[in-house]
């Protein structure tokens, strides 16, 4: 059984910065996606970042690019977003996922596990 703990979350103004962690256990981690969903007030859950276990690729959608960065650490099975320049829309809850397929997906119906989220609020 995989299990995802987010942690980092929390209150910061806009402009400021947050980094969140995601530690997976329960299987080995040489192969498939790590991603990084955000689900704001009202909204549906949506894809921010994902990256590759095996090569590192990285995606992410464009209302991030260029202000956060997504990385991982093989040997302590972990994810990161590096969040900067943070603006108030970027307030939601934040999930990571995991998917065992090699290439980059965006589509919740494409992550198997789920953490329990960490809510990332950013004051104006």
């Amino acid at each position: 059984q995989v299990q995802l703990v987010e942690s980092g979350g929390g209150l910061v103004q806009a402009t400021g910065s947050l980094r969140l962690s995601c530690a997976a256990s329960g299987r080995t981690f040489s192969s498939g996606i790590m991603g990084w969903f955000r689900q704001p007030p009202g909204k549906e859950r949506e894809f921010v970042a994902a990256i590759t276990w095996r090569g590192g690729s990285t995606y992410y959608t464009n209302s991030v690019k260029g202000r956060f960065t997504i990385s991982r650490d093989n040997a302590k099975n972990t994810v990161y977003l590096q969040m900067n320049s943070l603006k108030p829309e970027d307030t939601a809850v934040y999930y990571c996922a995991a998917s065992p397929r090699i290439v980059v997906v965006t589509r919740t119906d494409e992550y198997d596990y789920w953490g329990q989220g960490t809510q990332v609020t950013v004051s104006s």
